[in-house]
């Protein structure tokens, strides 16, 4: 049996039963923004599940407010167990994968985690931003020691290697599309 994905109204109240901030709510809103506008460019539509892009872009950060107020770093494992414990493995695969990403395929098929990584990586809070503007916001706000800022500078290649993956996927130039999303 398939899994079950939330819909676009089930994620908006996860995200109040969880309490994300309206910052964060925000900021998700733009990345599946971002992730739809992708999603809509690429030339086989098929090829990924609209649905679970849509999920995992506003459910990415559902733990981020739980994770503040505790202190735990690493809210992309957070989030991910809490989604797991729901039932949603897929979102919980994207949600784990969107700040560090494991058993990346640059040859391999389109993947919405994929789509819901790089979105995040293109959203400073709700406005959307360069690669460039994106890395140095998060070496400004999470780059705690010189360790952790060289890993988020050195983070930036891979992004630019999974936005190359993506730009083989569809019909218009990156730039292009993400200029469209109002």
């Amino acid at each position: 049996m398939a899994e079950r994905i939330p819909t676009e109204r089930e994620c908006l109240e996860l995200q109040r039963e969880f309490g994300m901030l309206p910052n964060i709510a925000d900021h998700s809103r733009q990345v599946k923004n971002v992730s739809l506008a992708i999603y809509e460019n690429l030339r086989d539509r098929s090829i990924v599940n609209r649905d679970l892009v849509i999920a995992g872009a506003l459910l990415h950060d559902i733990a981020k407010t739980r994770s503040i107020e505790t202190g735990n770093r690493r809210h992309d494992l957070l989030g991910a167990e809490m989604m797991r414990e729901l039932g949603y493995e897929s979102i919980a695969l994207a949600v784990e994968s969107h700040v560090i990403m494991d058993n990346y395929n640059h040859d391999g098929p389109l993947e919405e985690r994929e789509i819901i990584f790089y979105a995040d990586k293109r959203v400073m809070h709700d406005t959307i931003v360069s690669v460039d503007d994106r890395v140095d916001d998060l070496v400004q706000r999470y780059g705690i020691n010189e360790m952790i800022r060289t890993m988020i500078r050195e983070n930036k290649n891979f992004v630019l290697m999974v936005e190359r993956k993506i730009q083989g996927f569809m019909r218009d130039e990156m730039e292009t599309v993400i200029r469209g999303i109002p």
